[in-house]
């Protein structure tokens, strides 16, 4: 059973690029590079990379499932628990490519002009939300929860987004937060000469 979950989540990655590809995400950035990382959450390479700031919040979901499953189901299987991490990285990144969810992102001030991951990048935070999910398995509970807490605030506190932040803007905005995030918008608030 487990191998065929090894199987399925390099299949789910294939999936997710298949499928972005075929809705016309561009493999990589229409810019032509190829980049590890992107420090700025506002710099028109972001989502459209290896990795930023972003990544961090699917490692913290991938992290979150592991020490859910593990926390409040201990009697659930290792392979239920690793197959719901499966179905919950390749769905999130296929349906967050709809036109739906989409237009919902552009709704929002720190989004507008967003038009999705390339398949790189999406198939790199899938990646990343495996490696944060066998990264709580292989911890103790208690350092999960601290290595969960640590990124997020990090995130937070740098890049001033995260999983917990995107959420509430996604479900319900509040201004303060999206003016605290535009303050670091340099072309809102560009750097004084």
């Amino acid at each position: 059973m487990a191998r065929l979950l090894y199987v399925m989540m390099v299949l789910g990655g294939v999936a997710i690029g298949v499928t972005l590809w075929a809705w016309g995400q561009p493999l990589v950035s229409r810019s032509g590079e190829v980049r590890l990382w992107v420090n700025s959450i506002w710099s028109n390479e972001n989502s459209q990379q290896f990795a930023d700031w972003y990544s961090l919040s699917h490692a913290i979901l991938g992290m979150l499932i592991a020490l859910i499953g593990r926390g409040l189901a201990p009697r659930v299987p290792y392979a239920v628990i690793l197959a719901l991490v499966l179905v919950i990285g390749v769905g999130w990144e296929i349906i967050e490519h709809t036109d739906m969810v989409l237009d919902r992102f552009r709704g929002q001030t720190i989004y507008q002009g967003y038009m999705g991951d390339t398949v790189l990048n999406a198939v790199s935070d899938y990646i990343f939300m495996l490696a944060g999910f066998f990264t709580a398995m292989a911890l103790p509970i208690r350092w999960g929860i601290f290595l969960v807490l640590g990124l997020e605030i990090l995130s937070g506190a740098v890049a001033r987004d995260s999983l917990i932040l995107t959420t509430l803007r996604i479900v319900h905005p509040i201004q303060a937060i999206a003016d605290w995030q535009d303050e670091t918008n340099p072309v809102t608030h560009p750097a004084a000469p």
